[in-house]
């Protein structure tokens, strides 16, 4: 008998009772998997401590947690000295690949915030929880910024092409109908990078992890997220130094206002027959 833990894989199989016009019958599904991961930072002389938990889809853990880091401003844009699921003896066995921890090659500058209480805290994972004004978002992506795209504008053309770009890289969300996604593309709108997950803020530090580990700066032309353009999309758009952020929702007014102040082209109602550029 195998005692090993299994790792949890990016969908989950069941059986459903599918009910159409007057029939009902009985067939396997699949839906994508969401468990809690938690992040833990770690520095020289200072033993592992938990600063964030999220909901997510399994799968590229170490590239979630190695996005999140640099979003939040705790590692600069290279790769962080280590990435590795924790294996504390107190942890459960179902526990085990739920828990990574980013070692730092340094103490940061500030301490990190107490982590939240509950799970619901961090289904979000904005970023700038407890920022309440533009001007102290602005400041948290001047301290945290990476180098800045410095390419041309991205044409309306290219522009309106992104969401059949990123549908066509969705695997996850053709099994399951369940994910959101993001993805980083150059100038002539060519994906470089996309990733899939339960969240779409994990899905953007997902994809901005895999630049980083490949020892990458995430500063494509454009981020293109499947959803809508909040203003926590624009902090992480801004602080990876894409030049546009593109998404196929609407944007919200404080994302608006923070893209113009941080000199980032925002893109909402993104389809291929239009898109409205609102910075």
């Amino acid at each position: 008998m195998n005692d090993l833990p299994r790792r949890p894989g990016p969908t989950t199989r069941l059986r459903v009772s599918e009910h159409d016009d007057g029939r009902t019958r009985r067939r396997e599904d699949r839906v994508v998997t969401e468990e809690p991961m938690e992040i833990r930072l770690r520095w020289p002389g200072h033993p592992g401590q938990r600063v964030w938990t999220t909901m997510r889809t399994p799968g590229h853990d170490f590239e979630l947690a190695t996005g999140w880091a640099f979003h939040e401003g705790w590692i600069g844009a290279s790769a962080p000295s280590r990435v590795a699921y924790c294996t504390d003896a107190d942890l459960r066995a179902e526990q085990e690949f739920n828990v990574v921890t980013v070692d730092l090659t340094s103490p940061p500058d500030r301490a990190p915030a107490p982590p939240p209480t509950a799970l619901s805290a961090g289904s979000s994972a904005c970023g700038v929880c407890g920022s309440d004004t533009i001007d102290a978002l602005e400041r948290t992506i001047a301290a945290s910024r990476g180098e800045a795209y410095a390419g041309p504008d991205l044409d309306a053309e290219v522009v309106r092409s992104l969401p059949d770009r990123l549908r066509a890289e969705q695997p996850l969300f053709d099994r399951t109908g369940g994910t959101h996604a993001a993805a980083l593309v150059d100038l002539a709108g060519g994906v470089q990078a996309v990733r899939e997950d339960v969240g779409r803020h994990n899905a953007v530090d997902k994809v901005a992890g895999t630049r980083l580990l490949a020892g990458q700066g995430p500063n494509a032309a454009a981020l293109v997220v499947s959803g809508r353009a909040g203003f926590e999309l624009v902090q992480k758009a801004a602080v990876s130094g894409v030049g546009a952020l593109v998404a196929v929702g609407a944007p919200t007014s404080l994302a608006v206002e923070l893209a113009r102040r941080c000199g980032l082209a925002l893109w909402g109602f993104t389809s291929a027959e239009r898109s409205v550029r609102y910075a």
